[in-house]
């Protein structure tokens, strides 16, 4: 095994290595902003925090886009330490306090960016990202502070593809991406040599410039390379790697850059695991033959290698979805997801990895009291403390401390529950929701009802269709469903064949041919709150994003006339297309999920909702961002154009200096009320 993962993820010659990237110098780019100017209605989320638990970094929206924010952990005077306009998506303070370490998406675009910047605001430049048609990819700190990992992807070959070109429809708008098909054809190289694909390498910087950067992998063909921790003496790495539904987490040897062991891991949150202080054993958040993720212990001997393998914590029917070490690594912080809400605890690690029978003890836990019904992430505070961040479903995301064993407190820079929703009516708590799909498997979904509708009143009603597939709907504030309620308009949000939370075969159930059953879930889906006698069988709408957003396609020439309309969101409506023009490393991982673009190309074509077009019947509105790289706008472009050609009303909705999720505060109130327009007008009596 390996010599398997060495062959993966090391260049075929030290000629073959890119070069590596320096920092550059930014414009200082801080304000000084006090925590109440402005939107109303913010969320906070994505805490890291200095050495000593005093003060933390932060994402908040409260400018009107996701910005880096730092303050006090315990008080109010929170401080904008980057202004510009681009959104910021991952965080991280370096341990010895030097450094704030931060990813963000030019307009909105999947092509990242990694920055540092000091805790007051100065010193900012760019790591890694910079060059057009690169991306980077924030990883994790050594553990004194010296170096910051990060993955950089770039092209390899530079020729566009032909005949993706050929077919652009007039207003084509060029993107940071570049088209990709897997395996040679139409654009390989002149000789017949491989096609363009992603190259991802994985560097230890120095933010500082001072010490020269350090290669740890570089993978040709790559799904995802993210190094998770580094030992305390600095010799062996733990990466994640491998596409979606075939994650693998490898132990690898800094010096020559050779995987020592390999384990299988869940999907879901990239932060793995990390090393055991004295790196005889790495604790992983893995479902290794396995239903639900766990807290595995992989022993290893002084060069790395597998020595064995222990659970150290489980529960039945539920996934381990967070991990994360607090106390300064002397317990474990566990997320469990129990059918869709959170369940937080801490274990003690002290002798956790030791025993291997199955009657040996094991370590008791220390329950965390939670306020609200998900926990997003989990981050040490001190040596003693943690911030948790919550969603829920009365408010949008906030921080809560836990300063030892007492009890949660929101950060008093997380505004309070009503200041994180619109004005108006209270937010709805929606109830579970179980329906059975026509080959008896068991599907998932929360029920969304409509204030001040009595409980036996059929009602128009809007099924929401996650992302992912792996995505799992959860009993969260969505500003969305907000809007759909007051309007009068009732939502299910089913968990279809193919989501998270559920075990890994219910994930795995929807895999290329699987993927019709999943088309027929969602008419089960709607047959359920019929029967229930929750749903008017005369006013059903269906609309969804990213995958979502083909499944609402998928759903409308499958089934036309179960729908009064539908509205798709940065959804793929041919999957050659989708194929031809999407990122190199999400064809990589999309091929294991839908289906190889040349060898399946039968079953794409059968999948396509391009393909059984003539079928389509109701309304449709297409919404996309025009930087989207993940899914490029044509997907909703040709949907639309193609509608129209046969009689039906279409309307396109593009959202400029967006990607492919909305996260500017006036495009996602756009989008809302333009969706709520859209539904309300066909739905309504």
């Amino acid at each position: 095994m390996a010599a398997d993962a060495r062959h993966r993820l090391t260049a075929e010659s030290p000629s073959a290595a890119p070069s590596a990237p320096s920092a550059q110098p930014l414009v200082a780019a801080a304000a000084s902003q006090d925590a109440s100017t402005g939107l109303v209605a913010h969320a906070c989320w994505y805490p890291t925090v200095d050495p000593g638990g005093e003060r933390v970094a932060f994402i908040c929206d409260r400018g009107g886009v996701p910005q880096l924010w730092a303050g006090p952990v315990g008080g109010e005077e929170v401080r904008l330490l980057d202004a510009g306009p681009d959104h910021v998506t991952e965080v991280s303070w370096s341990p010895d306090g030097r450094w704030i370490a931060y990813t963000v998406a030019p307009g909105g675009s999947g092509h990242t960016r990694v920055l540092c910047v000091r805790p007051d605001g100065t010193d900012r430049r760019i790591l890694a990202g910079q060059d057009p048609g690169s991306s980077a990819y924030l990883g994790c700190w050594t553990g004194d502070g010296s170096a910051l990992a990060v993955t950089i992807a770039e092209p390899v070959g530079d020729l566009p593809d032909l005949r993706a070109l050929a077919e652009r429809p007039a207003g084509w708008t060029e993107r940071d991406g570049h088209a990709t098909l897997l395996g040679a054809g139409v654009h390989g190289t002149e000789d017949g040599g491989a096609p363009a694909r992603d190259r991802l390498t994985a560097y230890l910087l120095d933010p500082a410039g001072t010490t020269a950067p350090t290669l740890l992998a570089d993978e040709a063909e790559a799904a995802t390379l993210r190094v998770c921790d580094v030992s305390q003496d600095g010799s062996l790495a733990l990466i994640r790697r491998g596409p979606r539904g075939r994650r693998e987490a490898v132990v690898v040897r800094v010096s020559d850059r050779t995987p020592v062991s390999t384990l299988p891991v869940a999907d879901g949150d990239p932060w793995i695991g990390r090393f055991s202080a004295d790196a005889r054993a790495v604790w992983l958040r893995s479902d290794h033959e396995r239903e639900f993720a766990a807290l595995l212990a992989l022993h290893l001997d002084e060069e790395g290698g597998r020595t064995g393998l222990r659970v150290v914590a489980e529960r039945h029917g539920c996934d381990l979805e967070l991990l994360a070490f607090v106390e300064n690594g002397r317990r474990a912080a566990l997320a469990w997801n129990v059918r869709g809400t959170s369940e937080l605890e801490t274990l003690p690690l002290a002798g956790a990895a030791t025993g291997t029978g199955p009657g040996t003890a094991l370590p008791a836990p220390r329950a965390v009291e939670l306020e609200h019904e998900v926990v997003t992430r989990v981050t040490p505070a001190g040596p003693y403390g943690m911030l948790v961040a919550l969603s829920g479903s009365q408010r949008r995301p906030g921080v809560w401390h836990v300063p030892g064993t007492t009890a949660p407190a929101r950060t008093p820079w997380s505004a309070r529950d009503a200041e994180t929703v619109p004005p108006g009516p209270s937010p709805v708590r929606p109830v579970a929701l179980r329906p059975t799909a026509r080959d008896g498997l068991l599907l998932g979904g929360w029920y969304h009802r409509a204030p001040g509708r009595g409980p036996g009143e059929p009602a128009p009603c809007v099924l929401h269709l996650h992302g992912g597939p792996e995505e799992q709907e959860r009993p969260v504030f969505a500003p969305l469903y907000h809007e759909l309620l007051g309007r009068g308009l009732d939502v299910f949000a089913p968990d279809v064949r193919g989501s998270a939370g559920w075990g890994r075969s219910f994930r795995d159930a929807d895999l290329k041919e699987g993927r019709f059953a999943a088309i027929e879930d969602v008419a089960d889906c709607a047959a359920h709150v019929i029967e229930a006698g929750l749903a008017d069988p005369r006013r059903l709408a269906v609309m969804g994003h990213s995958y979502g957003g083909y499944l609402t396609l998928a759903a409308l020439v499958w089934h036309p006339d179960l729908f009064r309309t539908g509205v798709t969101v940065c959804g793929m409506s041919d999957f050659a297309t989708f194929f031809a023009g999407t990122e190199p490393w999400l064809a990589e991982s999309a091929a294991h999920k839908y289906g190889h673009p040349e060898r399946d190309r039968a079953l794409l074509h059968a999948l396509s909702p391009m393909s059984r077009i003539d079928a389509l019947r109701a309304p449709l509105l297409a919404v996309h961002g025009e930087h989207d790289t993940n899914v490029p706008p044509r997907e909703s472009e040709q949907i639309v154009h193609a509608a129209r050609e046969r009689g039906l009303e279409a309307e396109l909705l593009l959202l400029h200096e967006e990607g492919h999720d909305f996260r500017r505060a006036e495009s996602r109130r756009l989008f809302r009320r333009t969706a709520a327009d859209w539904l309300q007008r066909w739905l309504a009596p």
